[in-house]
């Protein structure tokens, strides 16, 4: 495939609020809000002719895609290669409580962003070995625009590959609910045409 579109938007808002946890395989629905950002997306997504689109298999990210593909008459795709970081032990803790109780870990995982695993999860490392021999299979199909509807880790994940940067920047990829990126693919290079676009209403696709 010479020419490719590869729309890549993370699921609407789950109502944590200010809430800083640690939210992997959680299986939440979308809020409110997380359905209203999902029909934003689907209003802008009328203009777009998709040939498919791609999901995990976590209710937030499978409830945005099908809120998007009721416009399309398209049956999402689910990917479990797609799900969220599995965050093993500190699963829906809130980002305090780790600190408080587990400084040392809280540190050692700051200090290695990349290749700490938590305990009983992934690392960051451990995500793009997952997520990237997908991604790739997706991106060389013979589909010229798709959309994944993907997590905050994952498309972090997805972004520093497409831009070439190592994973220790991940962190410098805002990915916010109902964001979407757009990637251009070529021949075997990537362009980015936009990244964390939430205010719709400029986007030109």
């Amino acid at each position: 495939m010479d020419n490719k579109l590869i729309y890549l938007a993370r699921h609407g808002d789950i109502g944590l609020g200010n809430d800083r946890r640690y939210i992997g395989r959680s299986d939440m629905p979308l809020s409110d809000l997380g359905k209203k950002q999902a029909i934003l997306l689907k209003e802008k997504f009328c203009r777009v002719t998709l040939d498919n689109i791609y999901c995990s298999d976590l209710e937030r990210s499978q409830q945005t895609a099908e809120i998007i593909a009721s416009a399309h008459k398209i049956i999402p795709v689910v990917r479990v290669e797609l799900r969220e970081l599995n965050m093993g032990t500190w699963e829906g803790e809130l980002f305090s409580t780790i600190r408080a109780k587990h400084p040392q870990e809280f540190k050692k995982r700051g200090e290695n962003i990349v290749h700490y695993r938590l305990p009983g999860g992934e690392s960051f490392s451990d995500c793009s070995d997952r997520v990237s021999p997908v991604f790739e299979s997706l991106a060389q199909s013979d589909e010229t625009t798709i959309l994944i509807i993907g997590h905050a880790s994952v498309n972090r994940v997805i972004l520093c590959r497409v831009l070439g940067i190592p994973l220790d920047n991940i962190f410098r990829l805002e990915q916010s609910y109902g964001c979407l990126n757009l990637i251009c693919k070529k021949g075997s290079e990537y362009r980015l045409k936009f990244l964390n676009h939430i205010s719709l209403d400029d986007v030109t696709f």
